[in-house]
């Protein structure tokens, strides 16, 4: 079970139509799913949880009587027809989550689509093939939008992970039909959205990853928000280069130093407290097999890389987040894929799992390091969206929620 909420107010923020405010009985109903599962050489899915957040919705859809079109992408096909992108594994999968038959049509639009849609009864559930084998879904093309609504009378949008792409599936099938969020996409809004605008205090954003340049939009949004904000992984060193000192052959992005210099600024003026690592795991290749060595950030030498936050820094960001009521995470501490530097990433997993407090996980690598520590129950939400996420705590508008109907 996921952790506790209940000393936690999450505030409905969407003002969006939802799917149990549609009468869907005997309705076709649309639901856009994101299904870009991974799947390996043997077309075996290795992890379905994308999957399985989408089945409150589907199964209420069954549940009211409603005949279930769902759709998504998967991979990057190119607008190709390719068999390794194909969505039949997924069709299986979900066959055997449901208990029930799921219809398989290897297109998404055309004669043979609407005349298996004509066909359906209330409870049927169908999976179109993979959108992006038409070019024309990435392109946000009329034709191609106006082709999907007309296979239904409501569509739902339950794609988080999709939400930021303005596409004809997510965006341009708006404009022809009553359109509304399933229930992870109510979901992903009230956490990300409604705790960063109405969080527990103390509230504490720990970021991580490889470059600045994809966070600073979430620096910037969060600086007057949160009350502590504590930087790891790879994007830590130009933060720490800004404050002059040496980072050796550590990843940094030269032209983000003069921003960082003033994100660090906007910070201390807004009274935040800011952490960066005070010591790192160093190496001169990433490399499970090279040598390593934990030396303080003030002395790395050239020629070493750092390439995890060393135990000193856990310590300091361990005591930081103890006394959080709200805790963001984007972004892992270090190369944490390779064993040698993966000490970091997974302590503070554990540190966030153990927190009293509200904890949401954004972002594909940092979900694949709590799953990886083990720790996944005892996060409150993992979010399923990686570049919508990120997008959401910039306090960006995601087209594949803002075109949605709004409620009267």
């Amino acid at each position: 079970m996921a952790k506790n909420n209940k000393y936690f107010e999450i505030k409905d923020t969407l003002n969006k139509l939802t799917i149990e405010e549609l009468d869907i009985k005997g309705k076709r109903v649309f639901i856009r799913v994101d299904y870009n599962v991974p799947i390996d050489e043997n077309l075996v899915i290795t992890d379905d949880s994308r999957i399985r957040s989408t089945l409150p919705t589907i199964n209420y859809a069954i549940d009211e009587g409603a005949k279930v079109i769902l759709a998504s992408h998967l991979g990057r096909p190119k607008g190709k027809v390719d068999p390794k992108y194909s969505l039949a594994p997924v069709a299986k999968r979900l066959q055997r989550l449901l208990n029930k038959e799921v219809i398989f049509i290897d297109s998404c639009i055309g004669p043979k689509v609407e005349n298996e849609v004509m066909k359906m009864k209330n409870g049927d559930v169908m999976l179109l093939e993979n959108l992006r084998f038409h070019p024309e879904e990435e392109k946000n093309d009329e034709g191609f939008a106006k082709a999907l609504a007309s296979l239904c009378d409501y569509f739902v949008n339950d794609a988080f992970g999709a939400a930021h792409r303005a596409h004809a599936s997510t965006a341009g099938i708006t404009k022809y039909v009553t359109s509304a969020a399933g229930f992870l996409l109510k979901k992903e809004i009230e956490y990300l959205k409604g705790v960063v605008n109405n969080p527990v205090r103390p509230f504490v954003a720990i970021l991580g990853g490889a470059k600045v340049s994809g966070k600073i939009g979430v620096l910037e949004n969060l600086a007057d928000k949160v009350d502590k904000v504590i930087v790891g992984g790879g994007m830590a060193y130009t933060f720490i280069k800004a404050k002059g000192y040496e980072v050796g052959d550590s990843m940094v992005e030269t032209e983000m130093i003069d921003l960082a210099r003033r994100i660090i600024d906007k910070l201390r003026e807004n009274n935040v407290k800011f952490y960066l690592p005070v010591d790192s795991v160093i190496s001169e290749r990433i490399d499970q097999y090279s040598e390593t060595k934990i030396v303080p950030n003030q002395e790395l030498p050239k020629g070493w890389k750092g390439l995890d936050i060393g135990p000193a820094s856990v310590k300091l960001f361990i005591e930081a987040i103890s006394n959080a009521k709200t805790i963001i995470w984007n972004g892992p501490m270090g190369v944490f894929e390779i064993d040698a530097f993966s000490r970091g990433t997974m302590a503070i997993a554990r540190a966030v799992a153990d927190a009293y407090a509200l904890t949401i996980v954004g972002g594909g690598d940092t979900d694949f390091a709590v799953h990886k520590a083990g720790v996944t129950d005892s996060i409150s939400f993992i979010s399923t969206g990686g570049g919508a996420s990120l997008e959401l705590l910039e306090g960006k508008d995601l087209p594949g929620i803002s075109l949605l109907t709004d409620k009267q």
